[in-house]
């Protein structure tokens, strides 16, 4: 008996989808404008709630995280490219490798911003969302290191085509988060404009 798509997983010993979060609805807005087979990197991808749904849009993802169990689950139901690595404090894994889109959720350590952007293909999407200055009023994480600044996701994006930015209070749970989507230039002439998902 097969099983030609792996969600859900038919047999009830595996435990990877029950607990598996929804996807950001900042990532399900925009992965919308990534084309099919195109090939994106998931930053820290924990469980795999980006990860596996990016998949199911029919792209190709690279999953990076620290968490070696995590990705044995992805690596054991998916079909994805799962590297484990201390990006903090060892090397990067990607050297020299392009991504039509990278996605960062709820993850933040400022000396990989160099890393990350240059992982971006030119013309390709950069879509990151995270914890923001404000959120200690409300829970974890409240050190200034892993809370945003206000306006840094644009900052960090400057000279990017900016096709959205957020920033403020999300409920359920409360949290305060600053998101945005960025097209890298592709070289001297400007882009043309994005349609909006």
């Amino acid at each position: 008996m097969t099983h030609p798509h792996p969600h859900p997983h038919p047999h009830p010993h595996t435990h990877t989808h029950t607990h598996t979060p929804a996807p950001s609805p900042w990532i399900t807005r925009f992965s919308a404008l990534i084309p099919a087979g195109r090939q994106v990197l998931d930053l820290a991808c924990g469980q795999g709630r980006h990860a596996r749904y990016l998949q199911a849009q029919g792209l190709q993802v690279t999953g990076v995280d620290r968490d070696g169990a995590a990705l044995q689950s992805l690596q054991s139901d998916t079909a994805g490219e799962w590297l484990q690595a201390d990006i903090e404090n060892g090397a990067w894994p990607l050297e020299g490798r392009l991504f039509d889109a990278v996605v960062v959720t709820n993850y933040l350590w400022r000396p990989l911003w160099p890393r990350i952007l240059a992982s971006v293909a030119p013309g390709g999407l950069l879509l990151y969302e995270t914890f923001a200055q404000g959120n200690e009023a409300y829970g974890k994480p409240s050190r200034p290191d892993f809370l945003l600044q206000p306006g840094e996701l644009l900052q960090v994006c400057a000279g990017w085509s900016v096709i959205a930015y957020e920033a403020g209070l999300l409920r359920s749970p409360e949290r305060v988060v600053q998101r945005i989507a960025a097209r890298r230039p592709r070289g001297e002439s400007p882009l043309p404009a994005t349609p909006l998902p």
